[in-house]
């Protein structure tokens, strides 16, 4: 039985992973839950899973949930030594790593210093870090398996293939909301226009920077990392039916790719049982004849410029990714909370990206810092107050 934390129970990705330990109780067991302020979703997931180890952002609220649960005999506790008791727990083998954008970043390190396997599907933290995570997980013997379905698909199409045969992975991105929208409306496209992916159910902030194709840039500087592979081997390509989940390109041109309908579980239940494969009967088989056709484009990067930045931060290295990763959460902050229009996302990403001097990524410290910095200017750039803000689940 592989036992298991999760840090950001609460969203979607915690959610459906625990749907998943529902469905194959022989297989898994929840040792540590962390969230964000969902107190009400916590704990019916404490109830259900009788965690050993519980953590919320907040003291106020962990007391709440301790009256709430007298009968509960295992620790509920708050802020950011909670969350990395959680992350550390002695009797965890995997941990699943769904926290929203940089609060991932301390405890995802956290467990890779505690010899957890980590299933990631917290991208901001390993565009913040990848550097020093990719160290620290090969100094302690660690494994970062990709939850994510683009780079699930390319990890399940590199099984059995030395990584030198590799010519490029293409990740594929459905194009969000706005792909057939003329560039000219994007500025008056509304919050919930933002939010309506016409084919995942996703977080609200991963939502809208699957809009803006910020996520796509994240996940090829996420890749570079994951896969170890120069930044002009990570190719995207428009896919708009989110079939086909990525590919890998070989030397000898064949192309493989994984496919499957556009559902969370399979990724997640391949990292989860990797490398068995659970029978997830309860899912609706892929039908190509239905699916009828599937079509590809180049992505348009004067329309997306949010694609574009990504592969320039990656270019410059150092903290650079850790500072666009900062001002888009801002950006998308903003956006949700209507005081930004959609374009300025881009525009306040580049702002702050140009204003930054990269520097060596040498430790959890100084990122933290650099990750403060950017912050501070976004909100300057919008007149908002100094105190940085981060996005949890």
């Amino acid at each position: 039985m592989k036992r298991l934390i999760i840090l950001g129970s609460t969203g979607s990705i915690g959610v459906t992973t625990l749907s998943l330990v529902e469905r194959f109780p022989e297989r898994f067991r929840v040792v540590a839950l962390a969230a964000g302020k969902n107190l009400v979703r916590l704990k019916e997931q404490v109830k259900r899973f009788q965690p050993e180890v519980v953590s919320l952002m907040d003291e106020a609220d962990a007391e709440d949930l301790r009256s709430q649960l007298p009968e509960f005999r295992g620790e509920i506790l708050a802020g950011p030594k909670g969350i990395l008791t959680v992350a550390t727990h002695p009797d965890a083998d995997m941990v699943v790593a769904a926290l929203v954008g940089a609060a991932g970043l301390a405890p995802t390190l956290a467990a890779i210093r505690a010899g957890k396997t980590i299933a990631l599907a917290n991208k901001e933290a390993l565009v913040m870090s990848g550097e020093l995570m990719t160290r620290e997980a090969k100094k302690h013997r660690v494994q970062i398996l990709p939850v994510d379905s683009e780079h699930n698909a390319v990890f399940q199409a590199l099984q059995g293939h030395p990584r030198e045969q590799v010519k490029r992975i293409i990740l594929t991105a459905s194009g969000g909301p706005f792909l057939h929208r003329p560039v000219q409306e994007l500025g008056n496209v509304t919050v919930e226009e933002a939010l309506r992916h016409p084919t995942w159910k996703m977080g609200n902030k991963i939502t809208v920077d699957s809009a803006t194709l910020m996520n796509k840039g994240l996940e090829v500087i996420e890749a570079r990392w994951l896969f170890d592979l120069p930044p002009e081997q990570v190719s995207v390509i428009i896919h708009p039916q989110s079939i086909v989940h990525s590919m890998v390109e070989y030397r000898d041109g064949s192309v493989l790719a994984q496919l499957g309908i556009p559902d969370m579980a399979i990724p997640i239940s391949y990292i989860l049982a990797y490398p068995d494969r659970l029978p997830l009967s309860h899912l609706p088989a892929l039908d190509l004849a239905a699916a009828a056709q599937l079509t590809f484009l180049q992505p348009d990067m004067s329309k997306f410029p949010c694609l574009a930045l990504a592969y320039e931060a990656l270019a410059r290295g150092g903290t650079c990714p850790a500072v666009l990763n900062a001002a888009n959460e801002v950006a998308v902050e903003s956006f949700l909370a209507g005081r930004i229009r959609f374009t300025e996302i881009a525009a306040l990403n580049k702002q702050v990206l140009e204003a930054h001097e990269p520097q060596p990524v040498t430790d959890l410290e100084a990122l933290m810092d650099t990750d403060r910095w950017a912050r501070i200017q976004a909100r300057e750039a919008l007149g908002l107050d100094r105190q940085p803000t981060v996005l949890s689940a």
